[in-house]
């Protein structure tokens, strides 16, 4: 059923809503080892060890890593019609230039508005000096090609591209959500900006609720479409590689953010150390009583696979199996 009543955060405690400080010092501090943040950190690393998994990234233009070399950016992306711009370490969604084309030095961003080469290297500049990044540390600037999403979310997103944030725990996918870009969020991805997030049954991949700004609503505030129609396809290969990011990083609580390329198909798009709680939200649910579960399991003889341990989530929290 899709959900369309108001409920507030503060009401959703009883259904084991888990808080920041929770999160911080029971799943963050006791499963992730400190030492292998800098792999999901940093995007580029995070590329790297997803491609070696086996997983299908993003294609990698070039690396911009000093500022020398910002004016090479016009030459670098000249053969790719559109391009994406992150800093390798940037949070949040913050820092990240999406191009959709580009003509004798006019850059073109998914609204429509466009901006000159001195913008886009300004924006570059600002990369490398840390403005966007963990910490304002120094950074550099990460250069891809720009994702063609399936058609099949046509109206679901606008000026953007959606992406899929699951909470894996202990290599178990236990809640996921899809993220929709708005008119507010600039054609971003971001919840705190004014993106859209609808909760996902983890059985099928089908909208179970929709939020933003924390406050339920039933359709797209930009392009109207029906939120309840929402259908994730390709559903348990998204899972599994989720699921596998345990495997990748050693990280025993992380968020894993994916896209469904119409060429390339899943896609690792970020992984993440320190995932949001706004998941619960858009499910409904709180994540407590689902982690305490994988906490609980015995684990005798060989630790279960991917696949193995996306049938055990499907079955154990999936809607149907009406887990509290």
């Amino acid at each position: 059923m899709f959900f369309s009543n108001y409920t507030s955060p503060s009401k959703l405690h009883h259904k084991g809503i888990m808080g920041m400080n929770k999160r911080n010092h029971s799943y963050i501090g006791r499963y992730n080892d400190r030492s292998k943040y800098p792999l999901v950190d940093d995007k580029l690393k995070t590329k790297i060890i997803a491609e070696a998994a086996g997983a299908t990234v993003p294609k990698l233009i070039g690396v911009i890593r000093n500022q020398a070399d910002v004016g090479k950016i016009h030459d670098m992306v000249k053969d790719w019609p559109g391009f994406v711009i992150k800093p390798a370490q940037g949070s949040g969604g913050k820092g990240i230039l999406v191009i959709t084309s580009h003509s004798d030095g006019t850059y073109t961003k998914p609204s429509g508005s466009t901006i000159n080469k001195e913008s886009v290297e300004r924006h570059i500049s600002n990369a490398l000096a840390g403005l966007f990044s963990l910490g304002g540390k120094n950074d550099v600037a990460v250069v891809e090609n720009l994702i063609k999403f399936d058609e099949c979310f046509d109206g679901f997103s606008y000026e953007g591209v959606p992406d899929v944030r699951i909470i894996v725990f202990k290599g178990y996918p236990v809640m996921a959500m899809m993220r929709c870009s708005t008119a507010a969020s600039d054609g971003k991805a971001n919840l705190h900006q004014g993106a859209v997030g609808v909760g996902l049954d983890i059985a099928t991949g089908k909208a179970i609720r929709a939020v933003q700004f924390d406050r339920p609503i039933t359709h797209h505030p930009d392009t109207g479409k029906e939120l309840a129609t929402l259908q994730v396809p390709h559903w348990d290969r998204l899972l599994i590689l989720a699921s596998s990011a345990w495997e990748m990083t050693g990280l025993g609580y992380l968020g894993t953010d994916m896209v469904l390329d119409k060429e390339e198909g899943p896609m690792v798009l970020e992984l993440n150390a320190r995932p949001g709680l706004a998941i619960q939200i858009a499910n409904g649910q709180g994540l407590l009583p689902r982690l305490k579960h994988i906490e609980n399991l015995g684990m005798p003889g060989d630790y279960p696979k991917p696949a193995e341990r996306v049938a055990y989530a499907a079955k154990q929290f999936g809607s149907s199996a009406n887990f509290a």
